[in-house]
């Protein structure tokens, strides 16, 4: 029997601000970019719950959360604290939070910096798994002062679903046999994988809910999404085979910019480029990878339409001038017709090295 959790550190940057600065606790907490007085324009990291109470919320643009938070202010509540993110702080914290779970858990898979699944599948009951899931969370309350939202389940997919029910400092539990009646009241969207495009596709075929989505055939979900209709088929019903378990490509280092100006000035654009490269680059390096094989490039336009583009190199690289090669060819495209055939002025810029290899003497290894 298979029982796996997903533990999700709940408003994580914000959370570690709180802890850090006292003073902060309980206040309307925002982590992300300047807001500049509603004039900024990079957007939202993390907001803390009593932020959240304003409306605002992970993503949204720092000038729409500098909107909210003078609303709120203007019908006497206490407005909101903008802070801009301290990376190599959260990620410190983050690695004692996932070193606490891995004493725990002989087989785990960080899913990003604030989540971590673990296979639980040795306490041979959700019973079991439920008393040591209680651990985890008062080991990290404890002894990092943060909360987790927990869930476990049959696979990676409903424990992930699961951790999102009850937050902050949530645990859900889902058994085997619960699976179709845990899903089908839930809306659609909360399947990990479809976003805004497809949740409007699926609104289109008045398909709202996952027990909507679960009436339709493999071959219509085929027919309408191509092979992520057959996904959406098995999600539907609950059905992860994925495994887990750490891998030795690590998901990505990157960084980003958003300008104080939109612009088409193509000097200015890539010399931007540049520095963010050095930093990824600067990064990759102090994080103690050896090479990468993917870059990715992101450019936000003024009217926020958002384009990427992926190159995977036929041999792992290790080198800046390689990075700075490959995101200025990636970025060339988007000063003329081939990706921006209107001209439109460009907003932001991002860079992103992909299928990390770290050296391998610094490797963790750990015995249970």
């Amino acid at each position: 029997m298979r029982i796996i959790t997903h533990l999700d550190l709940d408003a994580f940057f914000a959370a570690v601000e709180e802890r850090d600065h006292p003073w902060l606790r309980g206040r309307p907490l925002v982590v992300g970019a300047d807001p500049n007085e509603g004039r900024g324009r990079g957007v939202v990291s993390t907001a803390s719950y009593a932020a959240r109470v304003y409306g605002i919320r992970s993503a949204m643009p720092i000038s729409k959360a500098w909107q909210l938070s003078e609303a709120a202010r203007k019908t006497g509540k206490e407005p909101a604290t903008f802070l801009l993110g301290r990376h190599r702080r959260y990620s410190e914290v983050s690695a004692k939070v996932m070193d606490i779970i891995r004493r725990h858990a002989p087989q785990t898979e960080q899913g990003g910096i604030d989540e971590m699944y673990a296979d639980l599948s040795f306490a041979e009951s959700f019973e079991k798994a439920i008393e040591i899931v209680r651990r985890i969370k008062q080991e990290v309350l404890s002894g990092e002062q943060l909360s987790i939202s927990a869930g476990i389940g049959p696979n990676k997919l409903i424990a992930k679903i699961a951790s999102d029910r009850e937050k902050p400092n949530g645990l859900t539990v889902v058994h085997p046999d619960m699976v179709q009646g845990f899903l089908d009241p839930l809306q659609a969207r909360v399947i990990p994988g479809i976003g805004p495009k497809t949740d409007a596709e699926l609104s289109k075929m008045d398909i709202k809910t996952i027990g909507d989505l679960r009436v339709l055939s493999r071959e219509d979900l085929i027919a309408e999404f191509g092979k992520w209709g057959s996904d959406l088929y098995a999600k539907a019903r609950g059905e992860d085979d994925s495994p887990v378990e750490e891998s030795d490509e690590i998901k990505s280092v990157g960084e980003q910019e958003t300008f104080d100006t939109d612009t088409l000035e193509l000097p200015f654009v890539s010399e931007r480029l540049n520095a963010l490269c050095a930093d990824v680059f600067r990064r990759f390096r102090r994080d103690g990878f050896k090479t990468f094989r993917t870059v990715v490039l992101t450019v936000r336009f003024a009217d926020f339409q958002t384009q990427s583009r992926a190159h995977t190199l036929k041999a792992s690289a290790a080198t800046e001038s390689v990075l700075r090669f490959e995101a200025l060819k990636a970025l060339l495209p988007f000063f003329d017709k081939r990706e921006n055939p209107q001209c439109k002025k460009i907003r932001l810029i991002s860079i992103r090295a992909e299928k990390l290899k770290m050296r391998a003497a610094l490797k963790t290894v750990y015995n249970y």
